[in-house]
């Protein structure tokens, strides 16, 4: 009995060692990686939506598109979303976004 409550204060110390990891949200000015590819075509299925934008992190011009799209029943939306397709293929240098492979 005395060898677990030895084991139980052991375990007790390391979890409180233990840092916690904490994703933080990037700070305006921050540079954010993001996967090219993968932006690509979630921009080809879904750019309408503004999910391209949302992966970016650009949130703002992200429900902008999305409510384009949907107040106008889509009848502007795919304009942004053809400019978006390419400048996304292009591998545009968007403000605070870093392209990964």
């Amino acid at each position: 009995m005395v060898k677990n409550s030895k084991k139980n204060k052991t375990k007790k110390r390391n979890n409180k060692n233990k840092k916690k990891k904490i994703l933080k949200k990037p700070k305006k000015g921050d540079a954010i990686e993001v996967n090219w590819l993968l932006t690509l075509i979630m921009s080809i299925l879904f750019g309408m939506l503004g999910v391209d934008r949302f992966m970016m992190n650009k949130v703002g011009t992200g429900i902008v598109k999305l409510l384009i799209t949907v107040f106008t029943l889509g009848l502007l939306g795919w304009i942004w979303w053809i400019i978006d397709i390419i400048l996304i293929a292009s591998r545009y240098n968007f403000k605070d976004v870093v392209w990964v492979e």
